[in-house]
């Protein structure tokens, strides 16, 4: 459920990054043809996810779900890190999914790219 609730944001994020793109070069812009295009997305989606991870360790979907991202010593990830995730969890993606549903199989519900990162997702405490 975190992912699609990320994934709404993300899709709002996308859609405004290619409205800010539309007026610089060729119109007819189209994600993995143009390469500065494609770029520019990943990036939005680097700032989303990585901004959030490294300040505060939860995106809006973690949030709604009370999940926070903690490195293995229970710290706030680097940038370094979150853009270790961030790469690992798109080859995750690329491989049909296979990196993610690597959490049915690992003993501590990770996927390949909290392994890479070494970061775990922990449920935090309801506030008061």
């Amino acid at each position: 459920m975190i992912m699609l609730y990320d994934a709404m944001v993300l899709l709002a994020l996308l859609i405004l990054a290619s409205a800010i793109a539309l007026p610089f070069g060729d119109v007819n812009k189209v994600a993995f043809r143009d390469l500065w295009f494609t770029v520019w997305l990943l990036s939005t989606c680097f700032a989303y996810l990585g901004g959030f991870g490294r300040y505060g360790g939860m995106t809006l979907g973690m949030r709604a779900w009370r999940v926070r991202l903690v490195s293995y010593e229970g710290k706030e990830i680097s940038w370094p890190g979150c853009l270790l995730r961030f790469l690992v969890g798109l080859v995750s993606l690329g491989a049909l999914g296979l990196g993610i549903l690597w959490v049915l199989v690992d003993a501590k519900n990770r996927t390949w790219h909290d392994l890479a990162a070494q970061t775990l997702l922990v449920k935090t405490p309801k506030d008061k």
